[in-house]
């Protein structure tokens, strides 16, 4: 036992070594709050990052999803243009056990006492109502009421909108959807946002999918054209965009052979399983619009909410995914890479560049003083 406890310390240890700022776990005995917050990269401004609540089988797999979901949301927030660096914090626990308000609002006295260094907000199975509760103790919660920046699905939409067109812009060479076939994979509260957009172009046909059958009930009375098919046959379908919109994971071993689209551009978070997933629609020449590029959406507007809640900003924001994915696609030709490298290395060329700035800065500060001297 004492071996397993030391080899669980050394790998904690580890994080902070690759590069990881901080990992800090935290408890309250009152309320049973337990759980771990990882800051991985404040040298764009103050880490942000959504919290997640998670009945998990041990430390040793909290840790390591909330390291791993750090490291996302630096690269998410620093491809987006966003000052912020990034963060993660999970909740150790069966949710429908633990939370009230008293284990939330304890929650947001922890938040608070980081200073500042952290931002959080909903992830997995964290509600409006539990940020609510975090408010009255914390000032660093978003998606509350009194901010006024709303929910995050509207510029989510939106950005994947933009991001869709900038993928079929250079697939395709046209700058719009008109005559195109569309298999979405999820019609949830995005995609539903999205109809509003699709409905501007003359789209050849759109086929969808979704395990929720009031999901598809609305999605088929909001686009009537639509064409529902099996969950596991949206993999075989013709199309110009494949969009993932539910779960990750889904280009897979088992699904990237079947796969018969141009381009997958979608709104799901981790979509390619492994990187070789996405090695492997570059070689089958399916361009991939980057997921935590193209979905940033949501994280635009909780960094509005941070800096002041202005709504024409905000959107200019999320336009601008647009441009950043081909700024992505523009990497990914001329150095013959796939795409989800090439946004890796638009995040860490934007932050090195950043503290290039930041260090060209100090240096004549030290300079004029020493004149003056």
């Amino acid at each position: 036992m004492k071996k397993k406890k030391e080899e669980y310390t050394n790998q904690v240890f580890e994080y902070t070594n690759e590069g990881f700022e901080q990992v800090i776990y935290f408890h309250n005995k009152e309320t049973g709050l337990k759980g771990i917050t990882c800051i991985h990269d404040t040298r764009l401004g103050p880490s942000c990052g959504g919290t997640r609540f998670y009945d998990y089988a041990s430390e040793e797999e909290a840790l390591y999803d909330v390291t791993r979901l750090a490291k996302g949301m630096t690269y998410k927030n620093a491809a987006a243009g966003l000052n912020i660096g990034g963060c993660k914090t999970v909740i150790i626990g069966n949710p429908k056990k633990l939370k009230n308000e008293a284990f939330m609002r304890s929650y947001g006295r922890y938040i608070q006492s980081l200073g500042g260094r952290v931002y959080t907000g909903q992830d997995m199975n964290m509600t409006l109502q539990d940020c609510e509760w975090m408010d009255l103790e914390t000032d660093y919660v978003s998606g509350v009421a009194r901010k006024g920046a709303g929910s995050t699905t509207i510029l989510t939409a939106r950005g994947t909108y933009v991001g869709m067109k900038a993928a079929v812009k250079e697939k395709l060479g046209q700058d719009n959807l008109d005559g195109l076939v569309i298999a979405f994979q999820g019609v949830g509260a995005v995609v539903r946002e999205m109809v509003q957009y699709l409905k501007k172009h003359k789209i050849k046909k759109i086929y969808f999918t979704d395990v929720n059958p009031e999901a598809v009930e609305q999605f088929q009375t909001m686009y009537e054209l639509a064409r529902y098919v099996e969950p596991d046959k949206i993999y075989d379908i013709k199309s110009d965009v494949f969009s993932p919109n539910a779960i990750g994971a889904v280009i897979n071993d088992d699904t990237i052979e079947r796969l018969n689209t141009k381009v997958v551009a979608g709104a799901a978070n981790n979509v390619l399983k492994e990187p070789k997933h996405g090695d492997i629609l570059h070689e089958k020449g399916i361009l991939y619009a980057p997921d935590f590029v193209i979905n940033a959406g949501g994280v635009i507007n909780v960094y509005h909410e941070m800096v002041g809640y202005n709504e024409q900003s905000a959107i200019q924001t999320t336009d601008a995914i647009y441009d950043r994915l081909t700024d992505i696609f523009t990497i990914a030709r001329d150095e013959g890479i796939p795409t989800y490298k090439a946004a890796d290395i638009l995040a860490e060329r934007r932050i090195e560049k950043i503290m290039r700035i930041h260090q060209d800065d100090v240096k004549r500060r030290t300079f004029f003083q020493w004149n003056i001297e």
